[in-house]
């Protein structure tokens, strides 16, 4: 077959392809002449496809298409000294709705070497902006509730540990103080909680951080002398999901109350650390403090409240709880290991 045949074949190829295609397409000349337009081109930007071949792009319908900086760069792209991919423009026509369209554009071998020819692709993204920008509204309008939300809740909770307070000064029975004293303080261990939460990102949290200024909170609310009594921290760089870093937070919540209950009467000083190691999905949290330990056999605490919710956190962690003597002291260690049975019993009151 003769070498013109051949490359007369292959153009009409280029012709049928382009013209046939699902996306909106147009081969062009090198000095930008419209050689075919697929009708999916035509139907997309509203143009009779009788009066779009062999027109220079700029006067496609009512000259819309003129474009000097998209002229610039299918010049640059046809010289092979640049390429267009996703630019990005807007198709302005009087009297109807602004187009935000990307164009990606290069050249196309259709087997005459004396020339160049230019693909153009346009994809209109107008409904995929306007989407985009609906969800970064309703995430911003999500966000400002959430922070009123938040605000209220603090507030909120500000008001009943002030009421339980007020109530425990006026109580007579030592009973019923001792009640509104615990609640109050699990209270305000609610509000501290609150109040880590609400100052995050909303995405991953930081567990040092995070249990830092958790015991902060802790120990303003329940240390009267800092000097007698303190809490540490010794946290490794585990970053873990909002739900994980709530339910380990109550958890340190309760025994930090526990052991400030229980672990140094009289006055005596001590030091209740937190530590919490993580490998892979493999962690362990542990609450040890120095005080007296816990008294053994009649002279044991009945399980209180606090050890109910301790044991079903740590049930919904997957956690084992182990209680040991730390010499002196007590220490509560929950770990979670993959495969490993979940015995929960923890009989120190809280």
């Amino acid at each position: 077959m003769p070498k013109t045949s051949t490359m007369h074949y292959e153009a009409a190829s280029t012709l049928a392809v382009v013209v046939s295609s699902n996306e909106p397409l147009l081969l062009l000349s090198e000095d930008q002449n419209v050689v075919a337009a697929s009708a999916s081109f035509c139907r997309a930007f509203e143009v009779d496809p009788s009066t779009v071949t062999g027109r220079r792009l700029c006067e496609i319908g009512a000259g819309e298409w003129d474009m000097p900086r998209l002229a610039s760069l299918l010049r640059a792209t046809a010289s092979g000294s640049a390429r267009i991919e996703a630019y990005e423009i807007d198709l302005v026509r009087p009297g109807r709705e602004t187009r935000n369209l990307v164009v990606n554009a290069r050249t196309l071998d259709d087997g005459d070497l004396d020339r160049i020819r230019l693909l153009l692709a346009v994809t209109d993204v107008t409904d995929a902006r306007a989407e985009t920008r609906l969800k970064d509204d309703l995430i911003r309008d999500k966000a400002i509730l959430l922070q009123e939300v938040q605000h209220r809740v603090a507030n909120s909770l500000q008001i009943i540990a002030s009421v339980l307070m007020q109530s425990a000064r006026r109580v007579q029975s030592v009973e019923a103080r001792g009640h509104l004293h615990n609640a109050h303080h699990r209270v305000m261990s609610i509000a501290a909680l609150q109040r880590q939460l609400s100052t995050s990102s909303g995405g991953r949290v930081e567990l040092r951080a995070y249990f830092t200024q958790l015991c902060q909170s802790l120990g303003a609310s329940m240390i009267s002398d800092p000097n007698r009594l303190s809490i540490a921290v010794e946290v490794d760089d585990s970053v873990v999901e909002p739900d994980f870093s709530v339910s380990l937070g109550l958890i340190v919540t309760e025994l930090v109350i526990n052991a400030l209950k229980h672990a140094f009467p009289d006055d005596r000083m001590g030091t209740i650390v937190i530590a919490y190691r993580s490998s892979g999905k493999d962690w362990t949290l542990s609450i040890t403090d120095d005080g007296i330990g816990m008294p053994l056999g009649t002279d044991a605490p009945k399980a209180g409240l606090g050890t109910g919710i301790v044991e079903a956190l740590a049930r919904n962690l997957q956690g084992e709880i182990r209680l040991g003597d730390a010499g002196p002291g007590t220490a509560v260690t929950i770990s979670h290991r993959q495969g490993a049975g979940l015995p929960t019993d923890v009989s120190k009151a809280a």
